[in-house]
């Protein structure tokens, strides 16, 4: 038995998407935009590389490599006129202060330009990632809905447990009776002992034992056994006649 399940997109993800791809187009006209700004205002300054760089010597400072490389040219300069010493390392009364104090103020403004197109550069890419997001997720949302069978039976891939698909039971059959197993008790197994034998007590007239033979072989006679008495009781046995007093009259032998 199995049964049909349909998946249809969330009904958020296409305004997710459409907001995305807007607020890339934002971040990208923004970046655009500040990047204009900073290069046009550079570009009025008119600054031009000077020939000793040590790349993009002539060139137009108007993008963010030609105002580094001319930042860098500035600092060799103001390092040549101080003798390899920098503002704060300067006299207070040297006269190259001044000059070195300009130098690095116009280095400080150079670098600025430089961050500010590494922002601007940065923005943008941003911007077209989240447009790339934003159709995707449109896309997403713009897919019919699919239909998936799933079978009746499902078995856990860790061996862990399995289900069967439910038995069909008819309407007019009544619910089984619940089955209670039989309790079940440990058996101890009884201790075993020896039989006891009771002891065998020989008469002084227990009559002699004869032991069976094969045929053709005669048999013994065992003598009795003759139990021991008391100190100055003579023993009795079958054998020893009683003694008998003499009658009056007849001469002792």
């Amino acid at each position: 038995m199995s049964s049909t399940v349909t998946v249809r997109p969330a009904k958020g993800v296409g305004v997710i998407g459409l907001l995305s791809v807007i607020a890339g187009i934002v971040m990208i006209i923004a970046g655009g935009v500040t990047w204009g700004v900073v290069s046009s205002q550079l570009s009025a300054e008119d600054i031009t590389v000077s020939d000793d760089a040590s790349f993009l010597a002539g060139a137009h400072v108007s993008g963010p490599f030609s105002a580094y490389a001319q930042a860098e040219v500035i600092n060799k300069h103001a390092l040549e006129m101080s003798d390899g010493q920098t503002y704060a390392e300067l006299p207070q009364d040297d006269e190259r202060r001044a000059t070195v104090m300009n130098a690095s103020f116009l280095r400080a403004s150079l670098f600025t330009s430089v961050v500010a197109f590494g922002v601007a550069a940065l923005v943008i890419g941003l911007g077209i990632m989240f447009i790339l997001i934003g159709i995707a997720l449109r896309k997403i949302a713009s897919g019919p809905a699919v239909a998936v069978e799933t079978p009746g039976g499902y078995t856990s891939g860790g061996g862990l447990s399995s289900a069967a698909p439910p038995a069909h039971t008819p309407a007019h059959a009544a619910p089984a009776a619940p089955v209670t197993p039989a309790p079940t008790t440990p058996t101890t197994p009884a201790p075993t002992t020896p039989p006891v034998t009771p002891p065998t007590r020989t008469s002084t007239h227990t009559a002699p034992v004869e032991e069976p033979k094969s045929p053709g072989v005669p048999t013994t006679q065992v003598p009795p056994v003759v139990e021991p008495k008391s100190p100055g009781v003579p023993p009795t046995g079958t054998d020893t006649p009683p003694a008998t007093p003499p009658a009056e009259g007849t001469p002792p032998r």
